[in-house]
């Protein structure tokens, strides 16, 4: 198992060269001047053409991309901010722990209430509450992220004055952005646990265990939950990879200065070290989810050979 999470740590060097390249071409065709956005309409073009010569921006496209790539392999230096001038790397470390909290506590919800509910959904098919169960889950995958935040903010924080609107400060303001956050992930991890455990629950070995007197619960939870186990996980474990880098839009609704909001103001200004370092960094991290839920099969099914 070493070395097979080894082999995947070093395959995932080409990923992240992959995503750098991709991006920083995307970046450079981009219409728009990174120096006047920094200095502002009132540089003179002298002031705009140090600021570019200073800063690479008048090398053509593979020096620029070679000296990026050689920077952040040697020095571990992914850029610095055209607006803030601090490194990069910094910006991110303090912004990366309330994305993860956010979304962290989001998958925590959606499991927590996802898989019980597609448990029973299946065990019950075609009942009141299987119908119900996945009437809310067609609601859940097709509800907007911008208006159910909305939604819960005049609800909870304007009207019954329960919860706070923005910031994330403490456990009670972290509730409803990842309420938010959590709801399509829920509605998802639902659907698959109900489909999962339905192809599950017909095999043979289901009705031989009923057959020998067990009790349904042990049936259901010890035999049928951990054969369906597999699709849960990786369908949860790439959840969590989106929610990590797709919680922009609940962190501009909640004004939480998490990775997703950086982005975005650095997108607007044309700060492209920081858009270059969060992509970078998200890519990072959807990754080593998905090594992590690897390594999780073979803890769930011994019959996987995570060496082949």
């Amino acid at each position: 198992m070493y070395r097979y999470a080894l082999w995947r740590l070093v395959s995932l060097v080409p990923v992240l060269v992959g995503v750098a390249f991709i991006v920083f071409t995307l970046l450079y065709i981009t219409p728009g001047d990174p120096a006047r956005m920094a200095l502002g309409d009132l540089a003179t073009d002298e002031m705009v053409w140090e600021f570019r010569e200073k800063e690479g921006l008048n090398d053509p496209f593979l020096v620029q991309f070679g000296r990026y790539l050689c920077n952040a392999v040697t020095k571990g230096d992914i850029g610095r901010s055209y607006m803030t001038k601090s490194p990069v790397l910094t910006e991110l470390a303090a912004s990366f722990p309330d994305t993860f909290k956010i979304s962290a506590f989001a998958i925590v919800i959606a499991l927590v209430l996802g898989v019980p509910f597609g448990i029973v959904s299946a065990v019950k098919q075609y009942s009141i509450f299987d119908s119900i169960t996945m009437l809310f889950a067609m609601i859940g995958m097709s509800m907007p992220v911008f208006w159910l935040g909305l939604l819960l903010i005049l609800t909870f924080s304007v009207h019954l004055r329960w919860l706070p609107s923005s910031g994330l400060d403490s456990f009670r303001a972290m509730i409803l952005p990842s309420v938010t956050l959590a709801t399509q992930s829920l509605a998802i991890i639902t659907r698959m646990t109900r489909s999962s455990m339905l192809e599950v629950i017909r095999q043979d070995y289901i009705r031989t265990a009923r057959a020998k007197g067990q009790r349904e619960s042990v049936v259901i939870l010890r035999h049928a939950l951990r054969n369906a186990l597999i699709p849960i996980v990786t369908v949860a474990g790439v959840q969590f990879g989106i929610l990590l880098g797709g919680a922009v839009l609940t962190e501009s609704i909640f004004s939480i200065p998490g990775v997703g909001r950086l982005m975005v103001s650095s997108i607007k200004m044309r700060d492209y070290p920081v858009v270059q370092g969060g992509v970078l960094f998200i890519a990072f991290a959807a990754t080593f989810v998905n090594l992590l839920v690897d390594l999780l099969y073979v803890h769930i099914d011994p019959r996987i050979d995570v060496r082949q």
